[in-house]
C-alpha cells in the first residue's frame, strides 16, 4: 500500500509539475505575442508618419512659387507625364520614394499600400501639373483627390493600428 500511495503522490506531483510548465508556456508566448504585437504597432506608426511627413514636404516644395519642375510623358504606359525636380527637390522626391519603399516592407494591409500608391500617384500628378501651371493657379481637382488619397490613406493606417475615435469612448451626455 505504501508503494501505491508513493506512485499516486508521485505521479500527482508529476503531472502538476507538466501542467503548470505547460501553463507557464502558455502565458509566456502570450506576453511575448503581445510584447511583438506592440513593436510592430510602433513600428509601423512611426513608418507611416515619417510617410506622411515626407508626402507634405514634398507637397510643399511643389506649391513653392520659386520650385523649378519640368514634365515629360512616360514612354510606355500610361504615358502620363512624370515631374523632373531640380537638385532641392529631387531630394524631397527621393525621401517620399524611400518612405514609401519602407512602408511598403512593414505594412500589415493590402490596403496601406494601395492607399499609399495612390497618395504618391496624386502627388506627382500635381508636381507634373506644377510643371505647366503656377502655383496658385493649378486646378482645384488635383487637390481634392490629394487630400482625399491623404484621408484615405490616414484611415486606413487608424483601422491598421486599432486607434480608436476619442468620441466613441466619451460617454453620452443626459
Amino acid at each position: 500500500m505504501d508503494f501505491t500511495q508513493a506512485g499516486l503522490a508521485a505521479g500527482t506531483t508529476l503531472l502538476a509539475v507538466l501542467l503548470g510548465g505547460w501553463l507557464t508556456t502558455r502565458a509566456q508566448d502570450r506576453l511575448w505575442r503581445r510584447d511583438d504585437q506592440r513593436q510592430w504597432r510602433d513600428i509601423r506608426l512611426t513608418a507611416y508618419t515619417t510617410f506622411l511627413t515626407a508626402f507634405r514636404e514634398y507637397v510643399a516644395y511643389v506649391l513653392l512659387p520659386s520650385a523649378r519642375i519640368t514634365a515629360v510623358p512616360r514612354p510606355h504606359s500610361p504615358h502620363d507625364l512624370m515631374p523632373f525636380f531640380d537638385e532641392q527637390g529631387t531630394r524631397y522626391k527621393e525621401q517620399l520614394e524611400a518612405t514609401k519603399t519602407e512602408l511598403r516592407l512593414i505594412a500589415g494591409r493590402p490596403e496601406i499600400v494601395a492607399a499609399s500608391r495612390t497618395m504618391v500617384q496624386q502627388a506627382r500628378l500635381l508636381a507634373a501639373a506644377r510643371a505647366t501651371h503656377d502655383a496658385d493657379a493649378l486646378p482645384a481637382e488635383r487637390f481634392n483627390e490629394l487630400w482625399a488619397a491623404e484621408r484615405r490613406f490616414v484611415a486606413a493606417a487608424r483601422r491598421e493600428l486599432a486607434v480608436h475615435d476619442l468620441a466613441d469612448e466619451q460617454p453620452a451626455s443626459a
